[in-house]
């Protein structure tokens, strides 16, 4: 289905070379659709759109900030740009492109609780550390009530498809295509020859324990919570998020940000 905006949303970060190019946009769009511009995802409720002009962070955050989906495009003006594909050179052209009208994507998320905690949906990844450096933590995952691995490590990541290219990647896990619909569990440095990244289905209900330690847990490098090691952390299939779908194709994107 087409999308014809009529409110857009605006995040920026609020750097110089962001805010020129906010100038920039908002002065081509702003008599064709009404325009919002607010610091957080949280304050942008009821528009059809958001434009995020940062970097995959700050695409991130305003995900989290959202309390019901609502289609997201990122330009770059940070790093890696995985999320916020748009570039800088190209982004008037974009945002007139998606004023025309866009079709949506929908990409999968983990919902995550600790003991029954709901915690935000995780984008790219949960991911399981030790709290104390140069110490390993040891912990047991179990999927559909399965134990998969009982290990010490230093950790360990679950990864969205979306999230297979960042921390999950770094660690040695499969890049996996984001229409995919699975869950990626890669171990952080084991201390085991036999220890393997994991692909399951989204659908399954994955369980970590830990033993003895705490442990620190982290969603898409943004929000932090100390387990201890009478909690168990549980990690399902979450709601989607909504991207608006751009020209370029996952592996292009792929072999243009990874390449050598």
């Amino acid at each position: 289905m087409v999308v014809k905006p009529e409110t857009v949303g605006i995040v920026c970060r609020g750097k110089s070379e962001d805010l020129r190019l906010l100038d920039e946009i908002t002065t081509r769009i702003g008599d064709r659709v009404k325009v919002v511009i607010k610091e957080s995802g949280a304050e942008l409720e009821g528009v059809d759109v958001i434009i995020c002009i940062g970097g995959d962070g700050t695409l991130l955050k305003t995900l989290h900030a959202l309390e019901s989906p609502i289609p997201v495009v990122g330009i770059d003006t940070g790093g890696v740009g995985f999320l916020a594909d748009i570039r800088p050179e190209n982004a008037v052209a974009a945002v007139l492109k998606i004023l025309e009208g866009f079709e949506v994507e929908k990409r999968e998320r983990l919902a995550v609780s600790v003991d029954g905690e709901r915690l935000p949906y995780a984008m790219n990844e949960v991911v399981v550390l030790t709290a104390r450096p140069a110490k390993m933590l040891h912990f047991a995952i179990f999927v559909d009530g399965s134990e998969l691995e009982r290990l010490r490590a230093d950790g360990v990541i679950f990864a969205t498809p979306t999230g297979s290219t960042a921390y999950a990647m770094s660690a040695g896990g499969p890049i996996v295509d984001p229409r995919v619909d699975a869950c990626i569990i890669v171990p952080l440095a084991p201390f085991t020859l036999s220890a393997r990244p994991v692909v399951v289905p989204a659908s399954s209900k994955v369980h970590l324990k830990l033993f003895e330690k705490s442990a620190e847990l982290v969603i898409d490098g943004q929000l932090y919570r100390r387990i201890e090691s009478d909690e168990e952390i549980e990690i399902t299939k979450g709601e989607p998020a909504l991207f608006v779908k751009t020209d370029e194709s996952f592996f292009s994107k792929v072999r243009s940000k990874l390449r050598v």
